[in-house]
C-alpha cells in the first residue's frame, strides 16, 4: 500500500508540474514561456509562438514553418506547416501544401470524410461545418451533431452556441437541442445559467426557462462577472438590474462595469468612481477610467494618462505609471482581463512589459518586449 501511495503521489506531482500555468513572453526578439515564479520554463528561442492549449502550443521557426511544442519546449509535431490553429479536444486545423486539414496530437491527418466547404477550428469540442449557405457543427469524431440548417452560427461558449435561422437567434447545445428557441432578434451567451435576449425592441433575461422583461431597457449586458446583477441602459443612462429583471440601481450613469467584491465602477459627469450594491458612492468620482476589482482586492484606475491600482478603500497602493492593455500586437488576444489575476498583474512601462505583485514589485526584475497572460 505504501508503495502504491508513493507512486500515486509521484505521478500527481509530475502532472502538477506539467500542467502549471505558463505565460508567453518575448525577450530580445524571441518567444519563450515563464512560470509564475518568473523562471523560464521554456527559454526564448522561437521566431513566433502562441499560448498553450492543453499541453501543446503553436510555434514558428526562423524559416517560417509552424509546428507544435510540448511544455518542455520540445517539438511534439515538427514544424512543417504554413499556418496552424490551436488544438481543442485533440484536433487542430493546419495549412499544409496550401490545403487546410485536420490533424491529431501526433500530427496525423484525420477527419478526412467531413463534408464541409471550409474547415473551421474546434472550440469546446465542436467545429462549424458549412454546406452552401447553411452551417451546423461536428464533434471531435467528425460526426454532425448540430444539423447543417442554420444561416449563421457562433462557436460554443459554456456549452451552448448562438444560431440563426429565419433571421432570428437562439441557442443550441452540443446535441442540437434548442436551449433558447430561434425567435429573438438578439441573444447572449450563457453565463451563470442566464441569457440576455431582445425581441421587437424589448430586452429581457431568460433564467430557469422563464423570460423576464427589463422595463424600458435599451440594452442589457450579460452576467459574465456576477450571477446576481448586471448593468443595463435606459434612456441613454446606465444602471443595474438583478436576475429577476428588476432595476436594482436606477440608471443614472454615463458608463458602467460589473460588480465584483460588492463594488462596481461607474462614470458620472465624465469621471469614474465606485458604488456599492445600494447605489452609494464608496470611492469618489475622480478617475479618467476605472476597471473592475479583482479577487485580490485591487482595481486598475487611470488618474491621468497612465494606470495605477487602488484597494477597496480607494487608497492608491501602486502608483499610476503603467499601461495595462496589449492592443496592437496581433499574437495576443484583445479584450483580455485587466488587472490582477492570482496575485500578478501584467503591466507596461514605457516600452517594456512586466508582471508585478500586489506590492507593486516586479517579478524577478524581468522585462519583456511583449507578454501574455498566464494560461
Amino acid at each position: 500500500m505504501k508503495i502504491k501511495s508513493f507512486l500515486w503521489l509521484f505521478l500527481c506531482s509530475i502532472c502538477s508540474m506539467v500542467a502549471q500555468d505558463l505565460a508567453l513572453a518575448n525577450q530580445d526578439g524571441k518567444f519563450g514561456y515563464i512560470t509564475k515564479t518568473g523562471d523560464w520554463q521554456i527559454k526564448p528561442q522561437f521566431k513566433i509562438a502562441k499560448n498553450f492549449s492543453g499541453d501543446l502550443a503553436e510555434a514558428m521557426t526562423d524559416d517560417k514553418k509552424w509546428g507544435f511544442i510540448n511544455r518542455k519546449g520540445e517539438w511534439a509535431i515538427q514544424p512543417m506547416f504554413e499556418k496552424t490553429k490551436a488544438f481543442d479536444s485533440g484536433v487542430a486545423i493546419v495549412l499544409k501544401d496550401n490545403q487546410w486539414i485536420y490533424i491529431n496530437t501526433d500530427g496525423e491527418q484525420i477527419l478526412k470524410d467531413v463534408t464541409t466547404d471550409k474547415l473551421y477550428d474546434f472550440e469546446e469540442g465542436y467545429a462549424i461545418v458549412r454546406q452552401g449557405d447553411k452551417v451546423g457543427f461536428i464533434n471531435a469524431k467528425g460526426e454532425v451533431v448540430v444539423p447543417v440548417k442554420f444561416s449563421k452560427v457562433f462557436g460554443f461558449v459554456n456549452g451552448y452556441a448562438k444560431v440563426q435561422e429565419n433571421e432570428k437567434w437562439g441557442l443550441v447545445d452540443g446535441s442540437g437541442n434548442y436551449f433558447v428557441p430561434t425567435e429573438y432578434d438578439g441573444v447572449s451567451n450563457v453565463y451563470h445559467d442566464k441569457v440576455i435576449v431582445s425581441k421587437g425592441g424589448v430586452y429581457g433575461i431568460i433564467s430557469n426557462g422563464a423570460f423576464k422583461e427589463v422595463e424600458g431597457a435599451q440594452k442589457v449586458w450579460d452576467f459574465m462577472y456576477n450571477p446576481e446583477v448586471t448593468y443595463a441602459e435606459k434612456d441613454g443612462k446606465m444602471g443595474f438590474v438583478n436576475a429577476e429583471g428588476k432595476w436594482e440601481i436606477a440608471p443614472a450613469y454615463e458608463k458602467a462595469r460589473a460588480f465584483v467584491n460588492g463594488i462596481a465602477p461607474v462614470m458620472k459627469d465624465k469621471n469614474w468612481g465606485y458604488i456599492n450594491r445600494a447605489g452609494e458612492e464608496v470611492i469618489p468620482f475622480q478617475y479618467k477610467d476605472a476597471e473592475i476589482f479583482s479577487k485580490d482586492g485591487l482595481a486598475p484606475v487611470k488618474l491621468s494618462k497612465l494606470w495605477g491600482f487602488i484597494n477597496t478603500k480607494g487608497d492608491l497602493v501602486i502608483d499610476d505609471k503603467y499601461d495595462i492593455t496589449a492592443s496592437g500586437f496581433s499574437v495576443f488576444k484583445r479584450n483580455n482581463e485587466k488587472g490582477f489575476i492570482d496575485g500578478l498583474a501584467r503591466v507596461k512601462e514605457k516600452k517594456s512589459w512586466y508582471y508585478i505583485n500586489t506590492n507593486g514589485e516586479i517579478l524577478k526584475d524581468m522585462e519583456f518586449e511583449n507578454l501574455e497572460l498566464f494560461q
